[in-house]
C-alpha cells in the first residue's frame, strides 16, 4: 500500500495496464511508472501486467515482480499479473500496449501488420469490455500507428481519442540531433513536429522549431537537414540494433513515459508529437492514426494544432507518409471488418 504519512494528499489510485510487461521495453518502463514519473508524486499506481501464457514468460514476469517488490516504491499499491487481457484491462485508466510480434526474417511490413492484427483486435475488444471509459491507450508495439487503428476499431464503446500511437521517440530523436548539431541544450529546443507513420517515411519537421529562441532553420543548413538529419532520425532504430545487437528499449520506454505524462497532465502549452486518429485536418483521411503536432490540455485531452503551412517539399513528404498509412489501412481492412 502507498504510505499516507509520506504522501498526505494522495490522489485516487491509477490503474495502469502494460502488455508485454516482461519484455525489454516493459522492463525499462515499469519501474518509472511505479516511481511516479508519469502520474505524479502523489498518485498511487496499481500495475496490471499482461504476458503470454507460457512458462518462460511467466517466469520472466515473476522475476520482474520480485524486483518491483524489492524497490519498495511508496506509490505502488498492487501488482496484478495475468495472461487474460480482460483481467489486465479491468478498470484500467491508462494502458501501454507494448507486446507485439517482431518482424522475422523474410517478413515485409504487410506480413507484420497481418500477424499483429489479431493481437490488437483482441486487445481492442478487451479494452472495450473492461477498461475505464476514459482510458488512455498508448500503442507502442509496431507497426504502432496501424495497430492502434485496428485496436480502436474493435472498441466501439470507447472514444477513438482514447487511443494514440507512439511517435514521441521519433520526436525525441529529432530534438537530440538538433541539440548535438547546434551544441545547445535539449531544453532550449521547442516546436519540433513529426508527421505521419512510425516508419522510414516519417516526416520530421523543423520549420516551426526554435533553438534558444532562434529559428532552427537559421542554425542548420538545408544540406545537413536533407542529407543527414532526415535519414538519421528515420533509421535510428536500425542503427541502434546494429550497434548493440538489441533494440532501443530504454529510449522507447522513456518516450512512452514522456508521451503519457504529457497526455495525462497536459503539455503546458508546448506542441508535442502524438499519433492520433485524424479529424481530416491537412487532407489526412479521417480516422487514420497519424503523427501530428498536438497540444495536450490536461485531463487526458489534446487538440490538433491547426493552420500549419507547408513548403512544397514538406507537403510532398507529408503526402508520402500519409499514403503509406492509407495503404496499411487497406491491408488490414479485412481485420477491421471482423
Amino acid at each position: 500500500m502507498a504510505c499516507p504519512a509520506n504522501h498526505p494528499k494522495l490522489n485516487k489510485t491509477v490503474r495502469v495496464a502494460v502488455t508485454g510487461a516482461a519484455g525489454n521495453i516493459g522492463y525499462a518502463l515499469l519501474f518509472r511508472l511505479a516511481s511516479g514519473a508519469v502520474f505524479g508524486p502523489n498518485t498511487p499506481v496499481q500495475l496490471q501486467l499482461l504476458e503470454r501464457d507460457n512458462e518462460q514468460s511467466k517466469a520472466a514476469l515473476q522475476g520482474v515482480c520480485m524486483e518491483l517488490f524489492d524497490c519498495a516504491f511508496p506509490l505502488l499499491t498492487k501488482v496484478v499479473t495475468t495472461s487474460d487481457p480482460r483481467v489486465a484491462f479491468d478498470g484500467a485508466n491508462a494502458a501501454f500496449l507494448i507486446g507485439s510480434m517482431p518482424r522475422g526474417a523474410g517478413m515485409d511490413r504487410s506480413d507484420l501488420l497481418l500477424a499483429n492484427g489479431p493481437i490488437f483486435q483482441e486487445q481492442g475488444r478487451a479494452l472495450d469490455e473492461a477498461a475505464d471509459r476514459n482510458v488512455k491507450v498508448l500503442v507502442v508495439g509496431n507497426p504502432c500507428n496501424t495497430n492502434a487503428y485496428i485496436a480502436y476499431h474493435h472498441a466501439p464503446n470507447l472514444d477513438p481519442k482514447c487511443f494514440s500511437a507512439m511517435m514521441r521517440l521519433d520526436a525525441n530523436r529529432a530534438v537530440a540531433q538538433l541539440a548535438e548539431k547546434t551544441q545547445k541544450p535539449v531544453c532550449s529546443i521547442q516546436g519540433v513536429r513529426v508527421w505521419g507513420n512510425h516508419s522510414n517515411s516519417m516526416y520530421p519537421d523543423i520549420t516551426a522549431a526554435t533553438i534558444a529562441g532562434t529559428a532552427a532553420t537559421e542554425l542548420v543548413d538545408e544540406a545537413w537537414y536533407n542529407d543527414y538529419f532526415l535519414p538519421t532520425v528515420a533509421t535510428r532504430g536500425g542503427a541502434i540494433i546494429k550497434a548493440r545487437g538489441k533494440s532501443s528499449a530504454a529510449s522507447a520506454a522513456s518516450a512512452a513515459i514522456d508521451h503519457m505524462r504529457d497526455w495525462w497532465n497536459g503539455s503546458d502549452g508546448r506542441v508535442v508529437t502524438m499519433a492520433v486518429p485524424s479529424d481530416g485536418s491537412y487532407g489526412i483521411p479521417e480516422g487514420i492514426v497519424c503523427g501530428m503536432p498536438v497540444i495536450c490540455t490536461g485531463n487526458g485531452n489534446y487538440e490538433i494544432v491547426k493552420d500549419i503551412e507547408f513548403t512544397a517539399a514538406g507537403r510532398a513528404r507529408l503526402d508520402k507518409t500519409v499514403a503509406e498509412l492509407v495503404k496499411e489501412s487497406e491491408t488490414v481492412a479485412p481485420l477491421i471488418a471482423e
